[in-house]
């Protein structure tokens, strides 16, 4: 009479081979990818277990990077952005290279120094249909695109909207050495005749402009926040 095999057992951790890097169940890991030429895959682990003869699996939840989804990659996803996606998978403990973070976007924006292990993610996204949970976000600037936190930007000190120098008419060093700024619409008639590279200034302002590289919050973008959709990023 045949032996019953025994079970699966679920364990509480896995340490990464030939490192002290410990991994657990909701850790963030990097994934080696078949082919050498690509960069490690993104998952989040969601479950380790250990078959009879001790070797262990990962059941992971991947990430996408926007060039892997179904409308690839646009001009305001970031270097660092990935899609949490709805595609689990269970694969050997051994593919796994690295442990890294995934930020969600408001602290990935808060980082003073962004590091090779980190990355972050404000979408979820659907493998089969390329849909994006949500589907709508807050644009910027008069070209109305949502913010992609590699890029620098300048607040209006008149409507608090944040726009790219380039799509005002000025290099980013010229917008670095900027004491004020406003915006077309908001200067004056006359203001908005100069040219390009001369920038109207506000007497009665004297806080320096908030030059960020980063999202800024709901109470500072004000109203004038848009929303735009992207159900397949490709609208």
């Amino acid at each position: 009479m045949a032996k019953t095999k025994p079970g699966k057992k679920d364990l509480d951790s896995y340490t990464i081979k030939g490192t002290n890097k410990v991994v657990r169940p909701g850790d963030c890991v990097l994934m080696r990818p078949s082919d050498s030429d690509k960069p490690p895959y993104v998952a989040r682990v969601e479950k380790i277990e250990a078959d009879h003869r001790n070797n262990v699996k990962v059941r992971v939840r991947w990430y996408y990077r926007p060039e892997e989804s179904i409308g690839g990659r646009r001009q305001f996803h970031g270097a660092k952005e990935l899609f949490l996606s709805d595609h689990y998978d269970v694969q050997s403990a051994h593919t796994i290279e690295g442990k890294c973070i995934v930020h969600s976007f408001k602290n990935y924006t808060k980082l003073e120094n962004v590091g090779a292990e980190d990355y972050f993610c404000r979408f979820e996204y659907k493998a089969a249909t390329g849909g994006f949970t949500p589907d709508r976000v807050a644009v910027y600037c008069k070209c109305e695109m949502p913010y992609n936190p590699d890029d620098l930007m300048v607040q209006c000190e008149g409507c608090k909207d944040w726009f790219h120098p380039s799509c005002m008419g000025m290099t980013i060093e010229e917008a670095k050495k900027l004491d004020h700024f406003l915006c077309f619409d908001c200067s004056s008639d006359d203001d908005a005749k100069r040219t390009l590279n001369a920038f109207p200034v506000s007497p009665s302002v004297e806080a320096k402009v908030n030059i960020v590289s980063h999202l800024p919050s709901t109470t500072t973008a004000g109203d004038k926040a848009k929303e735009e959709m992207t159900d397949n990023h490709d609208g």
